[in-house]
């Protein structure tokens, strides 16, 4: 870029006009050829340029900036497109680092899920191992009032269950305990043997039995039953967990209760905050 003044541009001018004129009133004895007529169009053109400079510097009064104008204008629009590209390689890399990130977020996440399934899946199976043994203990002590009920030919299980139900409201939990107990070893494959269970826990949970009320209890929830009772019964199981000391299994048990009954009674979920705090639950 170069800045120089109007006034020796004018002289030059002034003469290469007076030199075309010399030459316009010259007779050519020859015509131009193409090449010539190239040249002097080129000539005229680089006349009227610098006619045009002195003109700008003598209205404006200010020194005359010649440069190349398409030059600067490249290196700009050039300069522009190198820093839009480096913009947009920064923002790529700053999006493919916070997907790396939420990657190995979610890979640790993925790893943690699954060893706390695991350790929730084995302490399932312990329990119900530990819960079978009660079983067979139980079954081979047998209820003390069993013979308080005569033997029959026949045993109607709708009749046995509504007797035993109604030996709850009469506050008779030991007739209560002996029919519930029957129609679970008489009709255990039954539709409503899972209730009859539950209800069998209630009983035994009233003469302070944990095992055997667990043992009824798991029963009963075994399957995740979608029923009015089922809600209670898990707090229940998870009530006679603690007071056997395994409040492991109890948390372990109550952290289904939302996931599996969401729609459990406001009594229900009270009860089973009071267990949760009673087992020391994380959360």
């Amino acid at each position: 870029m170069k800045t120089r003044s109007a006034a020796p541009y004018a002289a030059v001018v002034l003469a290469i006009v007076a030199a075309f004129a010399a030459q316009a009133q010259t007779p050519m004895p020859d015509p131009l050829d193409d090449r010539s007529v190239r040249r002097l169009e080129k000539m005229e053109k680089v006349v009227r340029e610098l006619r045009a400079i002195v003109f700008q510097g003598r209205d404006t009064g200010k020194p005359v900036i010649v440069q190349d104008a398409e030059t600067p204008a490249m290196l700009a629009d050039l300069t522009e497109r190198v820093e839009s590209l480096e913009q947009s390689l920064v923002r790529a890399n700053a999006s493919n680092e916070e997907l790396r990130i939420d990657l190995d977020r979610t890979k640790e996440a993925l790893a943690a899920s699954e060893a706390n399934n695991k350790v929730l899946s084995d302490r399932l199976t312990a329990l119900e191992q530990r819960v079978a043994a009660m079983e067979t203990a139980g079954a081979q002590a047998g209820p003390e009032e069993a013979a308080a009920i005569p033997e029959e030919t026949a045993i109607d299980p709708d009749a046995l269950f509504a007797r035993g139900r109604q030996q709850m409201a009469d506050g008779d939990y030991n007739g209560a305990e002996v029919s519930f107990d029957r129609y679970v070893d008489r009709f255990g494959d039954t539709p409503k043997a899972p209730e009859a269970r539950y209800w069998l826990g209630k009983t035994l949970s009233a003469r302070g039995d944990n095992a055997g009320a667990a043992s009824a209890y798991l029963g009963a929830v075994r399957g995740w039953p979608k029923t009015s009772w089922a809600p209670d019964a898990v707090v229940e199981l998870s009530r006679a967990l603690v007071a056997q000391k395994l409040p492991a299994d109890a948390c372990a048990t109550l952290a289904e209760l939302p996931r599996r009954y969401p729609n459990a009674s406001a009594s229900v979920k009270a009860r089973a905050q009071a267990v949760s705090q009673q087992a020391r639950c994380a959360g």
